[in-house]
């Protein structure tokens, strides 16, 4: 009864109760309610809420409504106004109000939502959802100030309390009552107070509070509410997200957004892990166009995700402890997911403003120390490119490329960034496999490891799908056939089966798919292939045994192929699996001995055999069988039992088939008499050994014959083909089985050769085809036998020994000399092959024969050397350089007279010797061999001392420099061309290409003392010739050949050099030391003590050493390789503007010089013109004025030249002749083209000091171009006509661009120079005029290719001084009539009619105003070109300055 009682009665009476019991209330709820109902005096709020629809009910039920919240506010405001009361009852319904809400039962019904009353089924004047009954008076404007007091003057009542029943927070209630009124009667006083209640509130509160602000202030209180945010972000970092959030939400002016920021900015350090992805996200969605860059860029500074992280020794020791390993497990998801949110906020900031996406790509970009590139560097990177808004995944591969290459962005930091965010970088996993296989195909080598870092360590952290997608992106990569890539690609294959064999196993199906595509790998890639391929299937785990079966099948088919290529890739293949099967494994504990199972140890043996019975059938498989089993004798540790059985049956194999006791009588018909030749141990060889290599041959050849009638061979064949791959392979066994000890088979670098007396070679011609062939293939199986026993012998440390090797040197020089000769009478022969894995083995007699062919008619006629260069050193680069083009064109009559002398250059020949190992040139730390040289060591003969002769010199610097220049030079963009050359390259250098770039410069630094010390011998010599012939070059005390090798010998040491210091890695980091090391060497050579300098000093000593050797440069060839040496040491440290001075008067001086040969001739020729070409260009690059240079040529030596008779060449620069004019020429005008384009752009802003400088080099350039342009009525060859129509375009176009600019802003102030630059250009162009003519008359293509481009320019310039004249209001000074075609001479050309030039000028006509007052015939003619210029000056001076009829 009395709860009824109390819902029908009303709550609360009037004023009496609510004072008295105000705070009871509070504490005693309960009595309060059950007292309420004796109450009969109902109070103003009551009275008008039942009237107006509301029925106030107690307890746990909400309030009802009747009507619709619209009618009920409309009832209250009307039925308060229209009281007698108003407006006093305003004041006593709020009291009633207060007093109903006393009560916190009642107080939280007013809060809820009101629930819809229901009568008689009517639910049409009620809609579904009604507000609480507080904001629906909230909205009734008279009331809303003091209810708005009376709800935050009972806020602070609830907030200490917690959640209540069902979880309700009665302060966040309160909050959103204020929410999205419809108005806010007084918005200042209302965000007064709720920042006060802000000041005092526990933080759940505040945080309530300040994330409603946006959504309860009015727009005009937002800024000033933004600034009590920002002084409340910068005391108290809890209410960090909280306020951002409202800021976020505020709309705010751009100056307190930027001051906001920058608040925000300060704090970032300080800021809670968890809350920073909002501060991110804050910061980068309030950033405007203007200042986006400075922002992002001062963001990524102060994000320091490395923070995020524990570093990796807390993790290891906090996973040690494990009272404290949950706590650890907990931190690391909750930081990974902190920043996988900070990603997120960046990622959807890049994808909708185009400005932030710029902004990261230049914030990142402007980083250039590699110490200051961070991990979000990375990160940024990858959501850029996995994004791809505005076009961002192109300039996140660029800026990676660019900083890779550069060296800024290296390998720690991507492995710090999987290390730490392996998570994070998950989600950017298919956007990491695109940039990893774009770096892997990029041309650049400096990026190409890059990303194979990225392959590996993907593969490495991330999950099984991920390591399957980088496997198969390296298949891919294999497959494409273009080499670097799949060179790059099988290495990383290979360090993930080294690495990772159990995980690589599983992947070993897709590895194995590669053995289809073999067709497009070299031999070497097959190697790394079999080699990966053979370590997962027979490797000491086996993981993975299941292709092993698949491999047996592939090498059986390969092997049993008739087709050369597939039996080569068989033998690789097997000779890698012996490899693997063979490995030499470790002791075990169980085991006694770390032997090989006896089954394994028979497979080997039998795949051994299986192989050699293969291959015996083709000397060429044979021998390739013996080259790769050497290769991997040499490279990898066998096991003892296989090594010692390939060991004995090799050793018996040679003796059987190549050796001969020396007392043997030597039985058979041979095509020359046999002799023994070259033996070293004559005075002991009673009873020694010799080389069968006559008759071997001689039998080969037979055999060839027979086998061509009888298919089938029965017994083995024994080719001389096979004799130093053969030697090759038992030199290595023994060196393996004793420690590199040769003293078994010393012998054999001493003992003699069968050959025949080599006086034949002066008989030649008169030899049979037959013969001749034969005696060419004998000479070059002895110098392949002597290679490979040099090869054998130059680590032996035995004075004996040591001696040997270099008369077998001497040897192979002579041996050469005699080839060249041979080869001169014998055009069309092919010789044996000596590299056998190159595509050219067994074909070779076919395939190779149209290029070798080709190469001999070069070597008989173009590459012959000069009568006195037939060195002991045929294939010296010179050879084929300087002296044959001299040999052409100076000495016609000599060269026919001793043809017969002549041998031909073996620069063709290269595949067809042995390869030299790098060792081999260890042998250049022994000294020159000069004639006047003292017995110093006390040695009864000088021939003691073991030393390098010239030629012997020669040929080991040619044989380095090819080594440099194939694995230190940078080589192209390495894409496969659409048809295949047939000459492979990297034939010659299979050994060398299994050594990285690395080991070989480091090589190369160890030999540098020894490369400096031949460089000094030969300035000396050449000093001393010079001193000796008092200055004079060809004097009588030189002799011809000896010059000609010192002269190479010269040239090839600053180029061997000059490729050494321009090798790409120096620029890596690692390397540093090593370019340290060798800049070191150089600069001892000049101060003592160079340890402790700086790169920057060293190189300075460096370049004033390398400045020392100027004066003794015997030619040209030779200066330009110094002064491009110079070049490339100046590029090393970190000022190379400091050595411009020195490099262009260096340049200059050999400018300057003449030079004239031993034979006392002039140097000329192509090559002479290539090297002066170079040369004049590293001059004009490297002096400071260019146009002052082109001045002082044009000014000085060009009219030397035509003072001078016709052979004279001009005195200031003596390599300037009419023979080189169109070098001189041809530099001149590209380099003054070049120079122009740096000519700052004038501007308005420019001071009239900077205007008149820019107007100063314009002149001078304009006046250059002028001289250089007349010059063509002089040098009219169609040659420098050719250039001066290319380069005079180009000029045009670039003065047209920067130019004119600078004479629109110009022409009031500096009238007279501008009239004058004006005139000058246009006695120029109208000589191009003259030139297209010209070019049009003689109807060459090669000139009126040009014409067009030029014509268009020519126009465009006349329209171009019109709109300056224009702009300067002078118009009227400027009028265009007609130019006639005249040719160079500046004759008209008439009847143009008939050479159909009309419809060219069609529509200059047109345009022209004049034409109407011109005869016909003129008008037809002309070509109408420019006919301008300024005929006065502003003042309207009527003088024309133009001569329109000449």
């Amino acid at each position: 009864m009395m709860r009824k009682k109390r819902r029908s009665s009303v709550d609360k009476g009037g004023e009496a109760t609510t004072a008295t019991k105000a705070k009871k209330s509070r504490s005693t709820g309960r009595q309060t309610k059950e007292a309420v109902p004796e109450e009969t005096n109902e109070s103003v709020f009551s009275v008008f809420l039942r009237e107006a629809g509301v029925t106030l009910k107690q307890g746990g039920t909400s309030n009802s409504i009747a009507v619709d919240q619209v009618v009920f506010q409309k009832r209250i405001q009307q039925r308060l106004q229209k009281s007698p009361r108003y407006p006093g009852i305003v004041q006593e319904f709020i009291t009633g109000l207060e007093a109903h809400i006393e009560d916190a039962e009642r107080f939280r019904n007013c809060l809820l939502p009101c629930v819809p009353q229901l009568s008689d089924g009517d639910t049409s004047s009620v809609s579904s959802f009604q507000e609480s009954l507080l904001r629906m008076l909230l909205g009734i404007e008279i009331l809303q100030t003091s209810i708005i007091n009376t709800l935050l003057e009972k806020l602070p009542e609830f907030m200490l309390d917690g959640a209540g029943d069902g979880g309700l927070s009665l302060p966040r209630i309160i909050i959103n009552q204020l929410k999205w009124l419809d108005r806010v009667v007084d918005s200042k006083e209302l965000a007064a107070k709720l920042m006060e209640l802000v000041s005092v509130a526990p933080v759940d509160v505040q945080r309530d509070i300040i994330t409603s602000l946006p959504e309860i202030l009015e727009d005009a209180q937002h800024n000033d509410i933004a600034r009590e945010l920002n002084s409340l972000l910068q005391t108290n970092t809890q209410l960090t997200v909280p306020i951002l959030d409202a800021l976020s939400s505020l709309s705010l002016s751009s100056s307190l957004l930027t001051e906001v920021r920058g608040a925000v900015m300060a704090t970032l350090a300080a800021v809670q892990l968890e809350d920073l992805p909002v501060v991110v996200k804050f910061i980068l969605h309030s950033v405007s166009a203007s200042d986006a860059h400075e922002v992002v860029n001062n963001l990524r500074k102060k994000l320091e995700l490395e923070q995020c992280v524990l570093p990796p020794v807390l993790q290891a020791s906090q996973s040690r402890m494990k009272s404290k390993g949950a706590a650890v497990t907990t931190l690391e998801p909750a930081a990974g997911s902190s920043v996988a949110l900070i990603l997120d906020g960046i990622k959807s900031a890049v994808r909708f403003q185009k400005t932030i996406s710029e902004a990261w790509i230049k914030a990142i970009e402007s980083v250039d120390e590699a110490e200051d590139h961070k991990v979000i560097d990375m990160l940024v990177l990858f959501i850029l490119h996995s994004t791809n808004a505005n076009q961002s995944r192109r300039g996140a591969e660029r800026v990676l490329k660019v900083k890779v290459r550069t060296g800024l962005i290296q390998e720690a930091l991507l492995q710090r960034t999987f290390r730490d965010y392996s998570q994070v970088m998950r989600g950017y996993f298919p956007s990491i496999l695109a940039l990893a296989q774009t770096l892997l195909r990029s041309p650049d080598p400096c990026v190409v490891p890059f990303g194979g870092h990225m392959y590996r360590l993907s593969f490495t952290v991330f999950d099984s799908y991920c390591q399957q997608e980088v496997v198969g992106s390296l298949v891919t990569h294999v497959c494409s056939g273009v080499g670097g890539e799949v060179d790059m690609a099988l290495e990383l294959l290979g360090g993930l089966v080294t690495e990772k064999p159990s995980e690589m196993a599983l992947y070993a199906v897709f590895v194995k798919g590669i053995l289809d595509y073999m067709d497009n790998l070299t031999p070497q890639q097959i190697r790394r292939l079999f080699h990966l391929l053979s370590r997962l299937a027979f490797g000491q785990q086996q993981q993975g045994s299941h292709i092993q079966d698949d491999m047996h099948i592939v090498i059986r088919k390969q092997l049993s192929s008739t087709v050369p290529k597939y039996k080569r890739i068989g033998i690789i293949g097997a000779v890698m699996i012996v490899g693997s099967m063979g490995a030499f494994r470790p002791k075990v504990k169980e085991s006694e001995n770390g032997s090989l199972p006896q089954e394994t140890f028979r497979q080997v043996t039998a795949l051994l055999e299986l192989v050699k019975s293969s291959s015996e059938s083709s000397p060429e498989a044979a021998a390739l069988y013996y080259d790769e089993l050497a290769n991997l004798i040499m490279s990898s540790t066998l096991d003892p039992q296989v090594q010692e059985n390939i060991a004995r049956s090799v050793a018996n194999d040679f003796e059987h088939d190549f050796v001969v006791d020396l007392c043997t009588e030597i039985t058979g018909s041979f095509p020359f008499p046999a002799r023994v030749m070259y033996d070293l141990d004559a005075e002991e060889s009673r009873g020694g050994i010799t080389i069968n290599l006559l008759p071997l041959l001689a039998k080969d050849i037979q055999n060839k014959g027979e086998q061509q009638s009888q298919t089938k061979k029965a017994n083995k064949r024994v080719s001389p083909l096979c004799l130093s791959p053969f030697f090759r392979l038992l030199r290595l066994c023994e060196e393996k089985q004793h420690q590199g000890d040769l003293d078994d088979i010393s012998g054999l670098l001493g003992c003699p050769l069968i050959l025949t007396d080599m006086d034949v070679v002066e008989k030649i011609e008169s030899l049979s085809k037959a013969e001749r062939e034969f005696l060419c293939s004998l000479l070059f199986h002895t110098i392949n036998w002597f290679r490979e026993v040099i090869n054998a012998f130059c680590r032996q440390k035995e004075t004996e020994m040591k001696m040997g090797v270099m008369t077998r040197l001497q040897n192979i020089t002579y041996v050469q000399t005699l080839l060249e000769r041979a080869l001169a009478g014998t055009p069309g022969y092919v010789p044996p092959v000596a590299n056998f894995d190159g595509e050219s083995t067994d074909g070779a007699i076919l395939s190779s024969a149209a290029p070798v062919n080709k190469a001999k008619k070069d070597g008989t006629g173009k590459k012959r050397k000069a009568p006195g260069k037939s060195s002991s050193e045929g294939s010296s680069q010179l050879d084929e350089t300087t002296e044959a083009d001299e040999t052409q064109q100076e000495q016609p009559e000599k060269e026919k007279e001793k043809e017969v002398r002549q041998g031909v250059s073996l620069v063709s020949y290269r595949q067809f010797f042995r390869e030299l190992d790098l060792e081999v040139l260890s042998m250049l730390q022994c000294g020159l061999l000069s004639f006047s040289l003292l017995d110093s060591e006390l040695h009864t003969e000088v021939r003691k001392e073991v030393l390098l002769g010239p030629a012997e010199l020669v040929f080991l610097l040619e044989d380095m420099l090819r080594k440099l220049e194939f694995s230190l030079t940078a080589a192209p963009a390495k894409r496969a061309p659409f048809l295949k050359g047939r000459t492979d390259k990297s034939v010659g250098f299979s050994h060398l290409q299994q050594r990285s770039s690395k080991d070989i410069a480091s090589f190369c630094v160890q030999l540098l003392p020894a490369l400096c010390s031949h460089l000094e011998n030969c300035h000396n010599h050449f000093q001393t010739l010079l001193s000796e012939n008092n200055g004079v070059v060809d004097g009588p005390a030189t002799d011809v050949q000896e010059h000609h090798l010192m002269s190479s010998s010269y040239q090839m040491l600053l180029q061997i050099l000059n490729t050494t210091f321009s090798w790409s890695g120096f620029s890596l980091p690692g390397q540093r030391g090593l370019l340290k090391k060798a800049l070191g060497v150089l600069a001892e050579r000049l101060k003592e003590r160079c340890s402790d300098l700086t790169l920057e000093q060293l190189v300075k000593n460096s370049f004033e050493y390398l400045l020392n050797f100027r004066s003794t440069m015997p030619n040209l060839s030779t200066a330009l390789c110094l002064s491009q040496l110079v070049c490339t040491l100046s590029e090393k440290g970190g000022n190379p503007a400091a050595y411009r001075e020195q490099t262009a008067s260096l340049a200059k001086r050999f400018l300057s010089q003449d030079w004239v040969t031993a034979n006392g001739e002039k140097e000329r020729g192509n090559k002479f013109n290539e090297a002066l070409h170079t040369l004049l260009s590293i001059y004009l690059e490297h002096v400071d004025d260019v146009l002052k240079a082109v001045e002082e040529i044009t000014g000085e030596g060009i009219p030397e030249l035509l003072n001078a008779s016709k052979d004279e060449s001009s005195a200031s620069y003596p390599t300037l002749n009419r023979q080189t004019f169109l070098v001189f020429y041809k530099v001149m005008m590209a380099e003054l083209e070049k120079a122009v384009r740096k000519i700052p752009p004038g501007k308005v802003s420019d001071s009239t000091e900077a205007q008149s400088e820019k107007l100063l080099t314009w002149n001078l350039a304009v006046r250059d171009f002028h001289i250089l342009v007349n010059l063509v009525k002089v040098f009219d060859s169609r040659p420098v006509l050719t250039v001066c129509l290319k380069y005079g375009r180009l000029f045009l176009e670039s003065f047209l661009k920067l130019g004119m600019p600078l004479l629109d802003y110009s022409f009031k102030r500096h009238k007279e120079d501008v009239q004058s630059l004006l005139k000058t250009i246009q006695l120029s162009t109208r000589q191009l005029h003259h030139m297209c003519g010209h070019s049009k008359i003689h109807q060459d293509t090669s000139l009126t290719n040009h014409v067009p481009a030029l014509k268009k320019s020519l126009e465009l310039f006349v329209y171009r001084v019109k709109a300056t004249l224009t702009l300067n209001n002078c118009q009227e000074a400027f009028w265009m009539g007609n130019l006639k075609n005249r040719n160079l001479k500046g004759e008209e050309i008439l009847s143009q009619r008939s050479q159909g030039s009309d419809d060219e000028e069609e529509e200059q006509q047109q345009r022209s105003p004049l034409r109407q007052e011109q005869s016909e015939d003129e008008a037809q003619e002309s070509d109408s070109e420019e006919s301008k210029k300024i005929n006065r000056e502003e003042d309207g001076d009527q003088d024309d300055t133009t001569d329109e009829s000449d």
